[in-house]
């Protein structure tokens, strides 16, 4: 790495990312214990009653790092071909159809109530302790669906071991082109990507910060980084620490109306 650090990513799984989370939280702020996280970040604080870190103060951004839509995914054998037919099954079906996520409060299990509630269904939600434990029950037929992030299933996908019904932005995406969009697809007011950014503990020196977010940044502009990110499904977003401390503050708030205005509680 240009720092020349070596550098270990370590996973803490479940929870909504908040385990994992944590353990940033109250490491020293100096550079050596860093956290990825992603819209989660600003969901899981207005699900759960109370997390033992401020998803704000509690931290200090370094940079954004990618944006993704996500891709509605059903198993092979699942009788619906398209959102319609998802929603008239739901509606008629004397057997619940289930979506699975990587967790309460996870941003899987947050678009599936979105689903729910723009589509005037109500799909029985399965959470588990990792997406990837979520799709590997989807492949197998123990659940029928679930909203995933593109990089994970796209070869999926391609494989034909999952269907991809829509995907969740507002415009298709350049891997899987012939997947049309939610809002395509009938549902206007579903529009709606995940995003990863890169934070720290609060009270990181500014000096420090700055020299993360550059090399970050540097990596971000490559191109052939760039070209990898968008053949794996994700647009690269770089960003200064200002904008992303900004970024982070709206998305808080935009998802605080969304869940309350659905009433998602754990």
């Amino acid at each position: 790495m240009s720092l020349g650090q070596q550098v270990v990513a370590e996973n803490r799984v479940g929870a909504g990312s908040t385990i994992g989370t944590d353990v940033v939280a109250k490491s020293a702020p100096d550079g050596y214990t860093l956290l990825m996280i992603s819209t989660t970040h600003t969901i899981s604080p207005w699900i759960y009653k109370s997390l033992p870190y401020d998803p704000i103060s509690g931290f200090t951004a370094i940079a954004k790092l990618v944006d993704s839509p996500y891709i509605l995914v059903v198993n092979p054998k699942f009788p619906g071909h398209s959102v319609n037919d998802l929603i008239v099954l739901a509606k008629t079906s004397n057997k619940p159809i289930n979506f699975a996520s990587s967790g309460n409060g996870s941003s899987q299990h947050l678009l599936g109530e979105l689903f729910n509630s723009l589509a005037g269904i109500k799909m029985q939600h399965i959470p588990y302790r990792s997406s990837a434990g979520a799709t590997t029950e989807l492949v197998g037929g123990m659940v029928d669906v679930s909203f995933v992030g593109i990089p994970n299933v796209v070869g999926l996908v391609k494989t034909g071991q999952l269907r991809a019904i829509a995907i969740t932005s507002s415009e298709r995406n350049a891997q899987l082109p012939e997947v049309p969009t939610m809002q395509e697809s009938g549902l206007s007011k579903f529009d709606a990507t995940v995003w990863l950014a890169l934070v720290g503990p609060a009270g990181m020196p500014k000096d420090l910060v700055n020299k993360l977010n550059l090399e970050v940044n540097k990596i971000l502009l490559q191109a052939e980084v760039q070209k990898n990110l968008i053949q794996a499904g994700l647009i690269s977003t770089p960003s200064s620490p200002e904008t992303m401390t900004i970024y982070l503050a709206e998305e808080y708030k935009r998802w605080g109306k969304v869940i309350n205005s659905l009433d998602v509680k754990l």
